[in-house]
């Protein structure tokens, strides 16, 4: 079995954690795209974890994990990651991660230029985390990075890295007059948090078709979610990968292969990270309510998310791009406190009412139209069989499974791992 978990809306819907809840039926879990820009939080018998770059299964012994070629990786980042988890019990070894050799390296100078630029642009900005993604990513396409693989030839690694570092200063210095690049810092940088990551890279195309061939299950986790992939997301606020289904084995290194399912996750209300067209956003005391209730900060960068209702446009689009076959709905249970609840079921722009979703500046101009629905007002982190939850509870997903036409798999009533129910 060949599992996709992807985000319909903005990211942060709970990945990790439904990952985390999943992984004890696969094989293999791996991350196919992204870099340390955006986080999954899991909460276990051991503690509460942020990953930014392992996979989250790697909290499942018995579970091998791997970092496919679609990723970009910073090393300082994923060396102090490590460090954190085997602080806290957690086994980490070539055995149980597998780093691509195509894997693409981020280096200090792209976190350097993704902070000039946001400075540059200062009002105009992105909302980039300023973790260098996008210069990764560009120099990726230009043929101009370092890859994994290169660490067994650090010699060769090194004399590239002087051509790169020429080539980059060119922008650092020359453009942004910013103190140049020295070729001494980024060799020292890559001998301190590069080298002892030699022994985990590997061929991944080879290990995870072996796996398959094997008869092995295997999970592949996305970053973000749809509205943030690099073609079909609300561009230019995007990330700069793709984040949707359809690269996942691509992503991972086995393009030759399909996924079997593809598992959406949505929350029960909306959040968004960062600058961009989020229409459903809600502001002042409401929203501030609503961050609180649900613990509304960025994994990655601390960062208040934007809150909203739940959006029908947004997700039925999110859906159909991701091609769901099912979903799982998070954080239920944070709507416990609400009388009415908002959902947004239509967007106006220019004065008519769409149940489309919208690009450019036509999403730029939507409004919200607005449903509300009766809240249940009691807790229900202890629900475990849907019919459990209150009446208005069940309700509430039952709309939402008619109002976007994909079949709710799971529901999420709490942080613990087994705080969820199994529709089917």
């Amino acid at each position: 079995m060949l599992t996709g978990i992807v985000g319909i809306n903005w990211g942060d819907e709970g990945k990790g954690r439904m990952v985390d809840l999943l992984s004890d039926r696969y094989d293999v879990v791996c991350r196919y795209q992204g870099g340390n820009n955006a986080g999954h939080t899991v909460v276990n018998d051991k503690g509460k974890f942020v990953l930014n770059l392992l996979p989250s299964g790697i909290l499942r012994s018995g579970t091998v994990n791997v970092m496919g070629p679609g990723m970009v990786i910073d090393l300082k980042h994923l060396y102090g990651e490590i460090a954190r988890l085997k602080e806290k019990g957690v086994d980490i070894s070539p055995e149980n991660l597998k780093i691509s050799d195509k894997a693409t390296i981020c280096m200090p100078y792209h976190v350097l230029l993704d902070c000039l630029e946001e400075d540059r642009l200062a009002d105009k900005k992105f909302g980039s985390t300023r973790r260098g993604i996008a210069p990764v990513y560009a120099d990726k396409y230009m043929k101009k990075t370092l890859r994994m693989g290169d660490l067994m030839h650090f010699e060769t690694m090194k004399s590239r890295l002087a051509d790169i570092i020429e080539w980059k200063n060119l922008m650092v210095a020359g453009g942004y007059k910013a103190e140049p690049i020295k070729l001494e810092d980024m060799v020292d940088w890559l001998e301190t948090y590069a080298l002892p990551f030699k022994d985990y890279v590997c061929d991944t195309t080879e290990y995870l078709e072996q796996a398959v061939k094997e008869g092995k299950s295997i999970m592949f986790e996305a970053q973000l979610g749809a509205l943030r992939d690099i073609d079909f997301g609300i561009y230019p606020y995007t990330s700069s990968s793709s984040t949707i289904a359809a690269y996942a084995t691509i992503g991972a290194g086995i393009p030759e292969r399909k996924l079997d399912e593809v598992i959406g996750i949505m929350k029960a209300y909306s959040t968004c990270v960062g600058e961009g067209p989020f229409t459903c956003e809600m502001f002042g005391d409401e929203a501030e309510a609503l961050r609180q209730a649900g613990g509304e900060y960025g994994a990655a960068t601390g960062r208040p998310r934007r809150v909203g209702g739940f959006d029908v446009v947004a997700s039925r689009y999110g859906i159909t791009v991701q091609g769901a076959t099912s979903i799982a709905l998070t954080k239920l249970d944070v709507l416990s406190y609400m009388k009415k609840i908002p959902v947004c079921v239509a967007y106006e722009v220019d004065g008519k009412k769409t149940d489309k979703f919208p690009h450019g500046t036509d999403l730029d101009n939507a409004k919200p139209v607005y449903e509300y629905l009766d809240g249940w007002c009691s807790d229900i982190s202890g629900a475990r069989k849907f019919s459990d939850l209150p009446e208005n509870a069940r309700k509430y997903v039952g709309y939402i499974e008619k109002a976007t036409g994909a079949k709710i798999k799971y529901v999420s009533v709490g942080a613990d791992r087994d705080s969820y129910i199994e529709m089917y």
